[in-house]
């Protein structure tokens, strides 16, 4: 009897679930997909006839003309008063809009290493503050850090970048660009902002040398390259009693590991 019992009740929780959606919801009209990206048709195209901002922006360019098509089919229901085709409408217009959209193009790399952060500009100081102001505010809980924040710290960083390229204030956004990307885990461009930092003032009060050396060292596995960094760390002095001490332990630990030259 129990197990006829349970067996009824599977029955009546899978009827559920298969039918547990809205009527008129437009499942039946979703076009079908595999779900797999090598079945996507291909489109004959040589990266060498046009440059990687060429191609961005024109996803960009799509992105943005997909969305102003559903807003206009969106109010073209609304004006006929066809509401089952609204609702389905305005939720891929929904979906659209959760889809991750990346940026493809970093700013560090494009601003290069040969930028000079030496002039005093007001403006690019009223923008370090706010993106500052903006970061701390991310991280104000001591377990939870609000990542929607920490990207606009980071896009107000990048800003400050791109339209005061000489301000004495980039390599401190670019440090702290590189605490943001080293929080999502996203190492190889926390090192690329790390470098910029050093790069752009030799002389930043930030330890910058010492961060991008210990993603060298212990995320990134090129150890080869984090040895000169923490020896170019120490000679400076800046940075925490901690760090310093991680330093020598591991110049000692690279070192001994290298092989010996005859």
């Amino acid at each position: 009897m129990t197990r006829m019992t349970l067996t009824m009740v599977l029955v009546v929780l899978i009827n559920c679930l298969a039918g547990c959606y809205d009527p008129d919801s437009g499942r039946s009209q979703l076009i079908p997909t595999t779900g797999r990206i090598d079945n996507i048709p291909a489109v004959e195209f040589r990266p060498a006839d046009t440059s990687e901002a060429d191609v961005v922006e024109q996803v960009a360019i799509q992105r943005e003309a997909y969305q102003q098509a559903l807003s206009r089919l969106i109010s073209y229901y609304k004006g006929t008063g066809n509401d089952m085709k609204r609702v389905w409408a305005e939720d891929e217009l929904s979906r659209f809009l959760e889809v991750p959209r990346y940026k493809y193009i970093m700013e560090a790399n494009v601003a290069g290493p040969d930028l000079k952060a030496t002039e005093s500009i007001r403006e690019a100081d009223y923008m370090y503050y706010d993106a500052r102001r903006v970061d701390q505010e991310a991280r104000q809980l001591m377990v939870i850090v609000n990542e929607n924040k920490l990207r606009i710290a980071l896009s107000k960083y990048n800003e400050l970048i791109q339209r005061h390229p000489s301000s004495d204030k980039i390599d401190d956004a670019a440090y702290y660009a590189g605490l943001i990307c080293e929080q999502f885990k996203d190492y190889s461009i926390a090192l690329l902002y790390f470098q910029r930092t050093y790069q752009w003032d030799p002389d930043t009060p930030h330890p910058a040398q010492y961060k991008a050396a210990h993603l060298l060292d212990m995320r990134l596995q090129r150890k080869d390259e984090a040895l000169p960094l923490y020896q170019a760390f120490l000679e400076r002095g800046v940075g925490t009693e901690q760090m310093i001490q991680n330093a020598h332990y591991r110049v000692k630990e690279l070192s001994s590991s290298q092989p010996q030259q005859q």
